[in-house]
């Protein structure tokens, strides 16, 4: 490999594991700010903060006039990265099926089923 290559290589992985640990920080802040028990477990969580920083420096970069790259890992990228992260845990919840019940764990829509039919008790008498 030449120089350019190496160097190229180097900045790559060292973005995609900023990315990582700074999807994972702003996941898990969106869930913390989140009321009651959230569903998913640690890539869900990976995904949301990647997800949300991707969602939230896009529609910043969109809006921002000054022509210079925007950053997550700055204070105004950390904050619209926490806020994209929890519109997609908001619609995950939401999409999902899951009611916000304050201080219980998140509650699954069942369809509504038949009740079970009982059968009739039987009594046997000695003569």
């Amino acid at each position: 490999m030449d120089g350019d290559t190496l160097k190229f290589a180097q900045q790559l992985a060292h973005d995609i594991l900023a990315w990582v640990g700074f999807g994972t920080i702003v996941g898990l802040l969106a869930k913390a700010i989140m009321p009651g028990k959230d569903p998913g477990g640690a890539v869900a969580t990976l995904a949301m903060g990647v997800g949300g920083t991707v969602i939230g420096l896009g529609v910043l970069a969109f809006f921002y006039e000054g022509g210079r790259q925007v950053t997550p890992i700055s204070p105004i990228g950390f904050v619209v990265a926490t806020a994209g992260a929890f519109i997609i845990l908001f619609f995950y919840k939401l999409l999902g099926g899951y009611w916000f019940v304050e201080g219980e764990g998140p509650i699954k829509r069942r369809p509504a089923r038949a009740a079970p039919r009982r059968r009739a008790a039987v009594v046997y008498e000695d003569d």
